[in-house]
């Protein structure tokens, strides 16, 4: 039976669709980690090299997405929200190296701090973004953001 480590709140909701729906994704890529570990670790090993490189390809396809909306929206602290995504992204690569050279890994742990920096960005750096939104544009129901102030033309 799966479980879950991590769940969905409304409370992590940004307010826009699109993003919400990936950030559900971040999250069920995170329990199914979880669902993985399973205390053996030359099973945990052959599960983890079968998905992290998808899971790698999705993570910045998302980080893309979010830092495309908001330079579109000349958001004011796009630089700091830039280099938290970075440094996760150093971060995963540094354990995928110690992954590829045999190095001890522990599929835990790994989760753990996956679901850690997740939250935290999404409770924290992302409801940033999205108070800046809330301000500069309207979010219609489908998801989409439609900007409604006419000043960003600013430095």
């Amino acid at each position: 039976m799966a479980s879950e480590l991590v769940h969905w709140s409304p409370t992590f909701s940004v307010g826009l669709k699109l993003i919400d729906d990936q950030h559900k994704e971040l999250l069920n890529l995170t329990n199914d980690l979880f669902n993985h570990c399973v205390g053996d670790e030359a099973e945990e090993r052959a599960y983890f090299q079968k998905v992290i490189q998808g899971a790698v390809k999705y993570v910045k396809v998302h980080f893309a997405t979010e830092e495309k909306i908001m330079l579109k929206t000349k958001f004011d602290g796009y630089w700091d929200h830039k280099r938290e995504h970075d440094s996760f992204v150093l971060t995963v690569i540094d354990e995928l190296k110690a992954f590829n050279e045999g190095k001890k890994f522990n599929l835990t742990n790994f989760t753990r701090f996956l679901k850690n920096w997740v939250l935290t960005h999404i409770a924290v750096s992302d409801k940033r973004y999205f108070e800046y939104f809330k301000h500069i544009a309207t979010i219609k129901s489908d998801g989409r953001l439609t900007i409604t102030k006419s000043d960003l033309n600013r430095p």
